[in-house]
């Protein structure tokens, strides 16, 4: 009768425990207008469907991404972090299987000064935890969501680093042509300042515009300079990536870079599909939905079978004492009403864990809207300023023809001169970085969609 008893309160908190076994289900839906309403959406196949093969073309570029997914530290330690959550989705598995435990004793044992006698006894202990109330199984799916979470780490930092080398080497390309730019200058600056000093000979021009006429060219020789440095850092950055010690980096002309011409976007729930972050982030709120189950099983009793076997030679005979599963059952039925104000309060601590995770998970999203939005702003100003910058040069290399002409003649100082050869040269500098701007946003935008994911 006792039996039956306790029987039936085990199926009666059974039934009402039901809540702890449900399921995390998945986000299906986004904010509206996520983009921005400016941004046009299609749901044609995205940008972030490329691999970072088909995207990237330039040969040389391709060899250093490669070096870096081979070479970079943060992604070895990324693969580390997946293999402790791997141990810890096997630790949580093997917890439904009964657990073993070998005790061996032996002693001397001597009576009134005889001979010692070795006794020893063997005993194998055996216990078995029934999931009755979800504790095993919300373990196993918290660490099943903190290895899937521990992948997406390592795909955000393989989409990460394969963004910034990019950026990086079209940087270089970018500082190489404002370098080869201002070197040009620098040196029709030099042979402008002879000029002057000519002039000033014939009697043509004065001192005053032979100092600005240096300074003018000292100026530009001190860009070069910087630019050289920055080259040089541009590189050391990138032999970082990729795990390696300062070197030059080889590389091709960033007028030589082909990118698609239309930038498909996509719709935003396809961000909860690609981007790495948004998925780690939903795997956080999953892990901590679990949590907050396995918290709720704690005010639950767990109910475990035991028992013991073994042999003694003091004896003779095996020892057999496979336990009661009805005194078991008592004991781990009364155990959480001594735990109950501590329960409270981790059943709280959990809820306020998932619902920062919930608010970390949105915040993700929104970021994620913000940066296709600053990506797809970019490339068409980066566009519309490069219409633009071609009939300024244009206009200013005219200009700098035309003052000097005019100098020649009399009606215009070397003043005159000097602005329309900076103006020319800041233009210049700024065509290059107009293009470099492009590039970049089509690799933020290829990033914040969530591309160059591997399997």
């Amino acid at each position: 009768m006792k039996s039956k008893i306790i029987i039936l309160g085990i199926i009666t908190i059974v039934m009402s425990s039901c809540g702890i076994y449900k399921k995390y289900e998945p986000t299906t839906t986004v904010p509206e207008n996520l983009y921005g309403e400016e941004v046009s959406l299609n749901d044609s196949s995205t940008l972030a469907s490329l691999s970072w093969e088909e995207l990237f073309t330039d040969p040389q570029l391709r060899s250093i991404i490669n070096k870096a997914l081979a070479g970079n530290l943060d992604l070895q330690s990324a693969e580390l972090r997946i293999e402790q959550a791997k141990a810890s989705l096997t630790s949580a598995k093997l917890a439904y299987l009964p657990s073993f435990m070998l005790t061996p004793q032996g002693n001397a044992m001597s009576f009134d000064k005889s001979k010692p006698v070795w006794g020893y006894t063997g005993v194998v202990s055996a216990s078995w935890e029934i999931d009755a109330f979800g504790k095993l199984t919300n373990a196993k799916r918290g660490s099943k969501a903190g290895y899937l979470q521990s992948l997406e780490y390592r795909q955000a930092v393989v989409s990460s680093l394969i963004s910034n080398v990019a950026n990086l080497y079209y940087t270089l390309l970018m500082l190489d042509e404002q370098y080869r730019i201002s070197n040009e200058t620098a040196a029709a600056w030099e042979e402008s300042v002879k000029t002057m000093r000519l002039m000033k000979e014939a009697g043509m021009t004065n001192a005053a515009a032979i100092s600005q006429s240096e300074a003018n060219y000292m100026s530009v020789k001190t860009s070069v300079l910087e630019l050289a440095q920055q080259i040089n850092e541009i590189q050391n950055t990138l032999c970082v990536l990729l795990g390696e010690v300062p070197s030059d980096i080889e590389r091709g002309s960033i007028y030589t870079a082909t990118f698609p011409e239309n930038l498909s976007v996509g719709v935003p729930v396809e961000l909860l599909a690609m981007r790495p972050d948004v998925r780690s982030a939903e795997y956080a709120v999953a892990s901590a939905f679990y949590a907050t189950n396995a918290a709720r099983s704690a005010f639950y009793p767990s109910i475990s079978l035991g028992g013991t076997a073994g042999w003694t030679n003091t004896a003779g005979v095996a020892i057999m004492n496979p336990g009661s599963l009805i005194l078991n059952a008592i004991g781990s039925l009364t155990q959480p009403l001594f735990n109950k104000g501590l329960n409270r309060a981790q059943l709280k601590i959990a809820k306020a864990q998932q619902e920062q995770a919930q608010l970390s998970f949105q915040q993700t999203i929104l970021n994620a809207g913000k940066e296709v939005n600053d990506a797809m702003t970019q490339i068409q100003t980066a566009k519309s300023k490069k219409a633009i910058r071609v009939d300024q040069i244009t206009s200013l290399e005219t200009a700098v023809h035309s003052t000097k002409l005019l100098m020649q003649h009399g009606s215009s100082t070397y003043l005159d001169v000097l602005t329309a050869q900076q103006s020319l040269l800041s233009a210049q500098l700024q065509q290059v970085a107009d293009l470099f701007s492009e590039i970049q946003g089509t690799i933020n935008l290829y990033q914040s969609l969530g591309g160059g994911r591997i399997d």
